[in-house]
């Protein structure tokens, strides 16, 4: 699956394990339509492992903790269970040791379908999957929305009542250590320091998620931006412009710039390439080949319509290949840069730098999310491949 994908449960009780590189801390929320707990009672974890239709299964240290739901023993009102997974290790951080959440047949262990969020950064807490309710039938969806706070910022979030620790005391620097009390529970309230905590610092930019508010948005490697702006309506259609120079004067460089599209799955549905310049019905259309590189402004464009594109396609990846063979330490000034199609506004710009002799490199991902909106993801990933087929692969992977 990938972000914002939905899939319908072909079973009543399914699991849903969270596994990664390290212990995780595994959690269900049970929501009502409010997007709210009704008390603290639907916050079920390991020291609170059932809750009505949902229960918390451990996996002991060698098998990945689940959280279990009984969609025929959820109760009225409760229209969404979220699951949760944090760091066992307080303070650490998803960078490096993305999970993956299988969602399962409770009964027999048989998967429905798999989700690993996109590369992660500074979370230490993330919303995975969530089991919801719509017109009378329960689904499956991946989200992988992730908080800097730790999990007492997703109970917070939802409503669960959450007590902070107090801060420890000073201890001098002479004196002997002092002994460690037990911790709070992680989950709820991260525990104090064991020093004097410093003067607070200006939060990181990437704590929070990035949006078009401010106007346009320069993109560094692995930043998202989220293509909404506040009070405005949802884009619909934009034009992704992609650009280069030759690195040495007179040396035409012949690139191809394409569009892969995916489904929730991260199955491949088509590819919108010089060879076939439109796909899904239109809703995105290719510019056409340019064989130099020379000349000012994009090289090649790609429309994407993003109110038509059907809903089995969840991810677009953007590549750009050498045909001829050229390596990309050829090339001098490669971007891509986002357009709303409309009034011709540059929205999000992201320059390629640290080129590899390499022949592909996949330079950015749109992915749809559940609530409708889509999320640009800077990538400047090189790949071995002079066509578009060769990307296919590595950018499902890298999705």
């Amino acid at each position: 699956m990938t972000p914002g994908s939905n899939i319908p449960l072909s079973a009543a009780r399914v699991a849903v394990d969270v596994a990664a590189p390290v212990r995780l801390d595994v959690s269900g929320l049970l929501l009502t339509a409010d997007g709210k707990v009704r008390s603290d009672d639907d916050f079920i974890f390991y020291n609170q492992p059932s809750g009505p239709g949902v229960t918390y299964r451990g996996g002991g240290g060698s098998a990945p903790d689940a959280i279990v739901v009984d969609t025929t023993a959820v109760p009225p009102g409760i229209e969404k269970i979220v699951v949760t997974a944090s760091p066992d290790a307080a303070g650490q951080t998803f960078q490096g040791i993305e999970p993956t959440a299988t969602v399962r047949n409770a009964d027999d262990g048989t998967p429905l379908a798999t989700f690993t969020p996109p590369q992660l950064s500074n979370e230490t807490a993330l919303v995975v999957i969530e089991i919801y309710l719509r017109n009378g039938a329960w689904k499956a969806r991946a989200v992988g929305q992730g908080y800097a706070n730790g999990l007492a910022g997703i109970a917070t979030d939802f409503g669960v009542s959450v007590e902070e620790e107090p801060a420890a005391p000073p201890v001098p620097a002479a004196a002997p250590p002092a002994p460690v009390a037990a911790p709070v529970d992680p989950r709820i309230a991260p525990p104090a320091p064991a020093a004097p905590p410093a003067p607070p610092a200006a939060p990181p930019a990437a704590a929070g998620k990035i949006n078009l508010d401010k106007g346009r948005v320069n993109l560094q490697k692995n930043q998202t931006v989220s293509l909404v702006k506040g009070g405005a309506p949802l884009l619909s259609r934009v034009r992704m412009g992609l650009g280069w120079e030759p690195a040495f004067r007179g040396k035409d460089i012949d690139l191809d710039a394409s569009v892969i599209a995916y489904g929730p799955n991260r199955n491949h549905l088509d590819s919108c390439y010089f060879g076939k310049l439109t796909i899904l019905n239109g809703a995105i259309k290719h510019s056409g080949d340019n064989l130099t590189g020379e000349g000012a402004g994009d090289d090649e464009t790609i429309v994407v319509d993003l109110g038509r594109i059907p809903a089995e396609a969840t991810g677009l990846v953007f590549t750009v290949n050498s045909f001829t063979g050229q390596k990309f330490n050829e090339v001098a000034k490669a971007y891509c840069r986002l357009i709303d199609d409309a009034s011709g506004e540059e929205l999000v710009r992201f320059d390629l730098t640290g080129a590899e002799p390499q022949t592909g490199v996949m330079m950015a991902k749109l992915i749809k999310q559940f609530s409708g909106e889509w999320e640009m993801t800077a990538m400047g990933e090189f790949v071995k491949s002079r066509t578009v087929r060769g990307m296919v692969k590595p950018a499902a992977q890298a999705l």
